[in-house]
């Protein structure tokens, strides 16, 4: 029972995570990104 809830607990606590480091990698992209272009790499 111990390492079911704690398999459901790891795996609730993964999703959000993902999620969270996928919002930051893009927003950093991103960033990135305009900041080239605003830096006048070109």
């Amino acid at each position: 029972m111990t390492e079911r809830i704690s398999k459901y607990q790891r795996f609730k606590m993964m999703n959000p995570i993902i999620q969270f480091f996928t919002f930051i990698y893009l927003s950093i992209k991103i960033m990135i990104v305009v900041a080239g272009g605003h830096g006048g790499t070109r």
